[in-house]
């Protein structure tokens, strides 16, 4: 009877490990295709406004609601400041500033996608973590998948200069400095309260873009109402903290290179949702940056 009870926790914990992370792919993914559906009706700094906003009075309910716990000190306080700037206000700024200059979606995924290279090095270098061949070969796995994936979209009536490049490059910095400086300084945060202030941060930032580049022009329809819901709960509460859960269980290394998943997963459901096309040298990068995924979190 003891041996069944230990066999039963040991697979719900099973099934726990691999459901958070693949509960927070899909999320993740998602927000690139519902971003897509809701750019024709807000420009990028309005909509990122929105998404931003709405979140932070969200989690704002839920945190007076539940008596959540406040940053015990301004230092704590400051490094959420921080994380918020990094991984919401300047990755999504950096990311949708690219997208308007010209750079593609499939561009755009490749630059991001080598995030979990740069978190690597990163983590050797910050964290003190250890890296060892069988994790770096998973990682030049997943970046040859993730070329694989996006390679039939790489210049596909591309008009973006060095400038627009150089903005997708400051989303990777974002995300990448953030989720180390997140597992290093904010590993303990509450998800409520730290949530918060991170998309509150971030709304300071999107609001002043929105009202002087593009004068907050929002044109309201059903979809951008789903979008922006779906943005700010799914993505900017459901996603961000799942990543946050994730981090606080693993190395930062290891959960960075999931991130390898995000640019497949976004062309399956683009796919699905928007109608574009996918080939075999997609499908061929599905499976390599599966293999890197699975060899990177199993590697010591």
């Amino acid at each position: 009877m003891t041996t069944t009870i230990r066999l039963a926790a040991a697979a719900d914990s099973n099934m726990t490990s691999l459901a958070l992370p693949l509960l927070f792919i899909a999320m993740w993914s998602s927000g690139y295709v519902v971003g897509k559906l809701a750019v024709p009706y807000a420009p990028p700094f309005t909509l990122l406004t929105l998404r931003f906003g709405l979140g932070a009075a969200l989690l704002l309910l839920i945190a007076l609601a539940t008596r959540a716990p406040w940053p015990s000190s301004g230092k704590a306080f400051g490094h959420l400041v921080v994380v918020g700037l990094l991984i919401q206000a300047l990755q999504f700024s950096g990311l949708y500033t690219a997208l308007k200059l010209g750079v593609s979606a499939g561009e755009s995924a490749l630059i991001v996608g080598t995030m979990p290279v740069f978190t690597a090095l990163g983590a050797a270098l910050m964290l003190g973590e250890r890296t060892g061949a069988k994790q770096w070969l998973g990682m030049a796995g997943g970046v040859l998948g993730v070329l694989l994936v996006v390679w039939h979209k790489l210049g596909a009536g591309s008009s973006a200069g060095i400038g627009a490049y150089a903005c997708a490059a400051v989303a990777l910095a974002g995300i990448t400095l953030g989720t180390l400086y997140q597992k290093k300084y904010c590993a303990g945060m509450d998800l409520r309260t730290g949530g918060f202030v991170q998309l509150a941060v971030a709304t300071l930032v999107a609001l002043p873009l929105a009202l002087g580049l593009e004068g907050f022009d929002v044109h309201w329809t059903p979809t951008l109402v789903f979008a922006s819901g779906w943005l700010s709960i799914v993505n900017s509460i459901g996603a961000t903290s799942l990543l946050f859960v994730l981090m606080r269980k693993g190395e930062a290394s290891k959960v960075a290179s999931l991130f390898y998943l995000i640019p497949g997963v976004t062309a399956l459901l683009a796919f699905a949702v928007l109608g574009e096309t996918l080939n075999a040298l997609s499908l061929a990068g599905f499976v390599a940056t599966g293999a890197a995924v699975w060899l990177c979190t199993r590697a010591r």
